[in-house]
This record gives C-alpha cells, sequence and structure tokens, in this order.
C-alpha cells in the first residue's frame, strides 16, 4: 500500500494532479494520480474551488455566475453561496478595474499541494518536507524577462530516478530539452526538473503562474 504524498501515512485512495476542478469535461485521457489518504484529498477540496474561482471571476471581473465562461464555476458559484458571497467580499472596484483581495494561504496550500503531486508523479520524488519557497503571481503582472525566465524550459543537471514519468520521456524525447507538460490547452501546463533540488512550475488557466521549489 502506498503511502500518501502529503503525509506520508497509509492510504487505499487516489487524487489527481493536477485537481479536476481545474480542468473542463471532457477530462484529459490518463490524468495523473497519486496516492493521497481520504483525510488530505478532502482537506484540500474547499480550498481547491475557491482557486479555480478565484481565478476564473479574475478573468471575467465578476462574481455573477452568468458572466463566468468555464460551465464548472459557474456551477460551483450558484451552488456555494458561502463562497460566492466571500468572492464578492473580496472583490475591490476601482478606476483602473475589478481586483480581488486574495487568501494567500489557501491559494498557498492548492499550490503546494500540485507541486507535491508532481514531483510524485513525474519525478518519482515525493516531498514531505516544507519547500525552500511557494510562489504564484499573474502572468501578466510579471516583468518581461522574468517571465521570459519563468516560461524558459528547466534542463535537470541529473537524470530522473530508473521508472519515473520524466525518466520515460527523457528516453523518448533526448537529447532534446523536455518542454512544458501540457495536460489542458488554457487549463493546465506544467514543468518538472531535479537537479540540487525539486522545482516544480504551474500555469492555471494561463493566467496565474506557480513555482514550488524543493532546495
Amino acid at each position: 500500500m502506498a503511502a500518501c504524498i502529503h503525509c506520508g501515512g497509509d492510504t487505499r485512495t487516489r487524487d489527481h494532479v493536477p485537481s479536476k476542478v481545474l480542468l473542463d469535461e471532457p477530462y484529459p485521457e490518463n490524468l495523473p494520480v497519486v496516492p493521497s489518504c481520504k483525510s488530505c484529498n478532502e482537506a484540500f477540496s474547499m480550498d481547491e474551488e475557491y482557486v479555480a474561482c478565484l481565478v476564473e471571476c479574475t478573468l471575467a471581473g465578476s462574481v455573477q455566475a452568468d458572466d463566468i465562461r468555464r460551465k464548472k464555476i459557474r456551477r460551483i458559484l450558484r451552488s456555494k453561496p458561502a463562497l460566492a458571497a466571500k468572492l464578492i467580499q473580496a472583490r475591490k472596484m476601482t478606476d483602473s478595474g475589478t481586483s480581488f483581495a486574495v487568501d494567500t494561504d489557501r491559494v498557498r496550500n492548492v499550490v503546494l499541494k500540485l507541486g507535491r503531486g508532481h514531483a510524485a508523479f513525474e519525478l518519482n520524488e515525493p516531498q514531505y518536507d516544507e519547500p525552500h519557497s511557494v510562489s504564484f503571481v499573474p502572468l501578466v503582472g510579471m516583468p518581461s524577462d522574468t517571465r521570459d525566465l519563468f516560461e524558459t524550459s528547466l534542463q535537470s543537471s541529473l537524470w530522473p530516478e530508473a521508472g519515473s514519468r520524466a525518466m520515460q520521456r527523457l528516453a523518448v524525447v533526448w537529447p532534446a530539452v523536455p518542454g512544458w507538460i501540457l495536460v489542458q490547452p488554457g487549463r493546465y501546463r506544467y514543468l518538472a526538473s531535479v537537479g540540487d533540488g525539486v522545482v516544480i512550475r504551474m500555469v492555471i488557466s494561463e493566467y496565474l503562474a506557480c513555482e514550488v521549489v524543493w532546495a
């Protein structure tokens, strides 16, 4: 029985990486799954819904379900009035447009969860320790040189562990440098690298750029 990638406890359940709330139906085939105990799996679900709704409401500049492009997010906002109310309270209207006060702890929880999932599945490198850094920022808010660096493919200084997903990809594409792994166009992509440390980068809805680093 595999260990939960979040707490190391015993588990017979599985969790998708990325979380399905970040994707649209029909889902891509063969979505990555990782071991996750029921407690951890359930503990993240509300934060994942919050992040997914926050991103789409920010893109729409509205919390009204009818203004949201993604059907799944419209359904969540209509069925979760408490979440919709929280986002309404967080909305700020200014002369330059609409913005939202972000619950950074909840966003960090989700970004770290995704990072751990990709490290375990893609690199076969489960990360139970606290990361060196967790960051997330809108792509449009990045200076051009910072965005260019973020978008640059990461070349691992070490070969991934034998049998890992990343090692299988290297065997196929070597000597080319692996690039971003596209899970669903416009919804989710990520990079994974191992060397002096483990680095995972993710982009959610082509809006939120995220990075988790274990030094």
